[in-house]
Formats: C-alpha cells, structure tokens, sequence
C-alpha cells in the first residue's frame, strides 16, 4: 500500500496536470469570445464551455484545499452563470476581467505549485461582485412579487431593448430593464434575438392588466413597446432558438494515461544502455566473424540486424511518447502579445502555423523563455505605432507570425515580424561605444546577430517590460546552443525581421556520424549534417587566413580540425568534409575520414572544469572508448571570433 505522502503528491501531480489543461482551455475560449462578440451561437457556446472549465477547476482546488483558486474560481464562475442566464449581456470589460482572472489563477497554482507565497485576489473577486447584479427574476417566471393580480382580460405586449455602451455606462442594462418591466407586468419570455446589423438585442413578451397602459408605463424606458393579439404558444427551455449541446458521451475508459516524464527518463535510459550493449555485441561479432562458418554466421548476422531494428522502434517509440506540440509554447504567446500591444498603443495581428509540431517534452520546457523574449522583442522594438507605419505606407496594424515544422529529426521555430528591422547603423554605433568588436564594412547576418547577441547588449536606452531586441538576447543564444541548436536572424529595413531557430527532435539518443581526426575518433549529430564532401587539398585557396573550397556556385569556408584542436592530422592528398548550417552561413568541417553511421547515446557535460566550447558531450561506441561529440554551431563561432578552443591531449 502506497504512504499517504507519495500517495497525495500523485495526487498533486494530477492536479496540476488537470489545471495546466483546464486552463490552456480556458485562454483559447477567452481569446475566441473575445474576437465572436455578437454572433449568439458563438458566444453561447463559449461561455458554455467557459463554464465547465472553471466548474472543474473549483471543484479539483477544493479536493487539494487551495482555498484561494477554488474561491476565484466560484467568482468567475458565477460571473459566467450570470451571463448564461442573459443577466449580463458579453463586454469586452467582462472578457477583460475574466482574461485578469483567469491569469491570477494561473499564478496562483504556480505559487502553490512552488511552494511560493499565494498571490491575492481579492482586488479580482471584488471587481466580479460589483460586475454581477442582483439575482433578478430568471426568464419564464410567471408572477413577480411586486406584480399586481391581472383584472380581467389580459393584454399582451412585446418590448425591445438594444443595449448600447451609452447606455451600459449609465447603468442601464438589461438586468434594469428587465426589473422595471417586471414591475408593471408579467415577464412570460424572455431571449435575446439578432437584429438589424448583427447587433443584439433582447425581447421581452408580457401580459399586463387590461387597466395598464404598458406603453405610458414604460415610457421614460430605452425600449420599444408593440401591442399583440396574443402570447405565442410556450417555448421549451431553449428560448433561444439554439440546439441543444448534444448529451455528453456515455462513460468509457480514457484512452489517456499521464505518464510522470521521470519514468520516460528512465525509459530512455534503458534503451541507452541497451543501444550500447548493442554496439559491443556488434564490436565482439566482428571480431569472431572469421571463426564461424559462414552458414553459421549468415543466421547470427540475420537476428543481430533483427535485433537492430527491434531496438530502433523501440527507441522511436519511447522517443514518440516523450514528443509533446508546440502548442504548448505557443499558446502563452495571444495573452502576451495582447498586453503587450495595449501597453505600448500599437496594434498587433498574431499569426501561428505549426502547432502541431512536435518537440521533446524537456525542449519544451528550455525554451519557452527564449521564444517568449523574441516575442516581446517583436512587439516592442520591432512593430511600429500605427501613426508611423501609415506614415510609411504600411498597414497600421503589424504582423507578428509565430511558426514551426519539422524535417528529420529537426525543428525549425521562427519568429518574424513585418516592423521596421534592425537598424545595422544604430547596432553597430552602439556596438562601439559598449567597446566592443566591430568588423569593418556591412556586417553579414551572422555577425550582426554575434553582436545584439553579445552579454548586456541592447540599443534600448530605458528598460520596460518588453526590452528592447538585444536585452537578454545572450540567454536566448546560449539557451538555443545549449539544447544542441542554432540561432539565426534576417533583417530588412522597413520589411521586418526574423529569428530562425533550430534544434534537434531529442537529447537523449541520436544518430551521428564518427568522423576520424588524427588519432581521435569524433561523433557529428547527423541532424547538424548538410552533406558530406571529399575534398582534394590542392584544391583549398587561403584568404585572409581562411581556407576556401569551391563549393556548387561559390565557395565553402573550410576549418580543419586538426589545428583547431592541436591534433596531428594524417599526411594524406584528400580531406573529408561535412557541411553544417552554422547560423546563417555555411561551413564545412574537414576531418581526416568519415568512419561510419553510428546510433549513439548522448551524455552532456556539466563539469565546467571539464566542459569546452564547440564540444557538447560524450558517448561510448561499445568497445569501451569515449568519444567526444562535436557541436558545428560553436566551433564555427568560435573560428569567426578567433576565440582557442581548448587542445585535447
């Protein structure tokens, strides 16, 4: 039987699971209300599902006792109640509050989540009760306390009311007008109905004594009075004319299971160790093979390769499950992107393909933060105000696009917009007074992005919360090269700017290619791999102590890695080459000769006495040696800057 303890921090791990959906949920339907004001079906749906979301989280906050989430929670709950009930009529002041409320309860799980202070909420809760109006007669009700008996025969009248934001601001709304007409008369139905324009507007059919002059009664009210012959026949309870929401499925067994990821880790830490046990069983095969008979041998070969295969798709498999969409990252970024528009007064379209790509659970959460910085670095320094982009001929609302895809075992993240680009000249000048190295000339997009990358950079002279494009663009990189991935960024003046990001799938196991260098074996991710090129020695020119190779229509940067690491390279006429995509230029990394393909485990390195630049970790091929795997990206940056890679002995 599991202890109380493990058994309630399972429980808290559901918990916040459930949160994390419900409220993912929650900021899209906001979002969705938010840009359907007016069309009733949408909006009825909305609120809805609104509704159930955060029914769901009051009653899960109450089974943890986080008071604070279950209470805020009931109020925006209520708040929806009052609006599905047609109290309140959907503003854009009610979504603001809700879209407030909903972050402050966002925050408050991630407070409780960390074992951080809860944050108040009373200022919110507050703020909804003053929103929400007195109970009021619901619809359909057929006497009002203060409705005198009906004499006689009935009269039957039809009422109209358009709520305008005039009159909304004077406290005139529907909850209002339906309490005065249900002083005079009988409210037998009530609906909101679309009217001229799209616009909403609310009927009202009552039955009044024969002695009451409906429309002399009513006549200081905003509303339209018509006299009928008759009350239509009773309506079911959707008064509204929308169907019904089809009955919720029949209970079945959740084809969802939540997986904690430290299980996953220890998953694909077995398969590591079964890759490498792979790998020495091959190393021993090949060197029995010539005692074996060959018929013997063909059946050994036959299930090794078996063997292969299975441990590929179950290595495939365990990585598939690790796989989560991006969606995860992007779906913060409509919030962001929104108060960040209202508080520096510009207007911002969001666009986002590609979120269901998909990225290793551990990417996910590494880079959140670098996407986000890019985000607001879009927004605040590169869309212009409305004002200037009219004045150059733009539309004056900006286009921020947030996209990504997958191609092998890669994914590519870009962030552009169509603002005003990076001014080179204002970079560049700040660059020099900051001391630091400026090349001569125009700088290519590389350099340009090894400058604002640089730590403490930025041509911002103030700080607000959405810092200027350079501000801790230091920790976007090194988070970027960090997972193993590369940071690139063009620019065009008055046309935008955009930041490429790319990494790899996963972490944890990969394919690569051993490349010899001298007597160093070396491992090269596959994914970083453009192509793999035999070069012939007198064929590299030197300029300006580069090496250059013709390469298709141009030439090829080439970096031998021999004298970049102090290592004795082999006297032989022709040179393998792999090109890799550093950034945004192209370069190719000679090594002596291109072993093999090898599936390798990756195991980084921590140590910072033991870690070096351009190199991103070790893996053991199965016959007990270490070999130590390349990072292009940092190699390369480190042969444009100049900067010693350290010698390996």
């Amino acid at each position: 039987m599991a202890e109380p303890e493990s058994f309630f921090e399972g429980f808290l791990s559901d918990y916040f699971a459930e949160c994390d959906e419900h409220l993912a949920a929650a900021t899209r339907t906001l979002l969705d209300l938010e840009t359907s004001m007016g069309n009733a079906a949408a909006e009825r749906a909305a609120i809805d599902d609104l509704f159930r979301y955060f029914h769901s989280l009051k009653g899960i906050s109450a089974m943890v006792e986080l008071k604070a989430a279950e209470r805020l929670a009931h109020e925006l709950e209520s708040y929806l109640r009052a609006v599905r009930d047609r109290e309140l009529l959907v503003s854009n002041s009610g979504i603001e509050l809700m879209i407030e409320g909903t972050q402050r309860l966002e925050r408050v799980v991630q407070a409780f989540r960390n074992h951080d202070a809860i944050p108040a909420i009373d200022d919110v809760v507050s703020r909804v009760h003053r929103l929400i109006p007195e109970k009021a007669p619901a619809p359909n009700v057929a006497v009002s306390p203060t409705v005198q008996p009906v004499e006689g025969e009935p009269t039957f009248w039809k009422c109209t009311f358009a709520p305008t934001r005039e009159l909304l601001a004077e406290g005139v709304g529907v909850d209002a007008i339906r309490k005065r007409l249900a002083e005079a008369a009988t409210i037998a139905e009530a609906a909101p109905e679309i009217g001229k324009n799209g616009a909403v507007v609310f009927q009202f059919k009552l039955s009044a004594s024969s002695q009451v002059d409906l429309a002399a009664a009513l006549g200081d009210l905003p509303v339209t009075v018509e006299r009928l012959e008759t009350l239509p026949a009773e309506k079911s309870d959707d008064t509204d004319g929308v169907a019904a929401a089809p009955a919720a499925a029949s209970a079945s067994p959740s084809q969802v299971v939540r997986v904690d990821l430290a299980r996953l880790d220890d998953l694909m830490r077995s398969v590591g160790d079964l890759v490498i046990s792979r790998a020495r069983l091959d190393d021993a095969l090949g060197r029995v093979e010539r005692y074996v008979p060959p018929v013997e041998w063909r059946l050994v070969h036959e299930n090794a390769a078996g063997i292969d295969r299975q441990l590929r798709t179950l290595r495939e498999g365990i990585m598939r499950v690790r796989l989560v969409r991006m969606a995860e990252i992007f779906r913060r970024m409509p919030f962001v992107v929104r108060d960040l528009a209202r508080e520096t007064g510009k207007r911002v379209n969001l666009e986002i393909h590609g979120q269901t790509a998909e990225i290793d659970k551990f990417l996910i959460e590494r880079m959140m933060d670098p996407v986000l910085h890019l985000v607001r670095n879009a927004v605040s320094h590169g869309i212009e105000p409305p004002a200037e982009r009219i004045a150059r001929g733009k539309r004056p609302e900006g286009t921020l696009t947030l996209g990504a895809s997958t191609s092998g075992d890669l994914v590519t993240i870009e962030v552009s917009d169509d603002g005003r680009g990076i001014d080179t000249a204002a970079v560049l000048a700040r660059a020099r007074a900051a001391g630091l190295p400026v090349p001569a000339g125009t700088p290519d997009p590389s350099t340009l992005l090894s400058i604002i990358c640089a730590p403490g950079f930025s041509t911002r002279e103030d700080v607000d919360r959405a810092s200027g494009r350079g501000v801790g663009m230091a920790v976007v990189k090194q988070t970027i090269e960090h997972l193993s991935g590369t940071l690139a960024v063009s620019s065009e003046p008055d046309h935008g700017t955009r930041f490429t990001i790319q990494l790899p799938l996963t972490l944890t196991i990969t394919d690569a290619l051993i490349v010899r260098v001298g007597p160093q074996l070396f491992a090269v991710p596959q994914g970083a791999v453009r192509e793999v090129l035999e070069v012939s020695l007198g064929d590299l020119r030197a300029v300006e102590g580069n090496e250059l190779a013709p390469y298709r229509d141009g030439v090829l940067p080439i970096v031998r890695l021999a004298p970049l690491f102090g290592l004795r390279s082999t006297e032989a006429e022709r040179c393998h080459v792999f090109v890799t995509a550093a950034g945004a230029a192209i370069v190719g990394f000679a090594a002596d000769r291109i072993v093999g393909q090898r599936e390798i485990v990756v195991r980084t390195i921590v140590d910072p006495l033991v870690k070096v630049d351009g190199i991103s970790g070790a893996t053991d091929l199965g016959d007990g040696r270490v070999v130590l795997i390349l990072d292009p990206a940092a190699l390369a940056a480190a042969r444009r800057t100049g900067s010693p890679v350290r010698r390996i002995s």
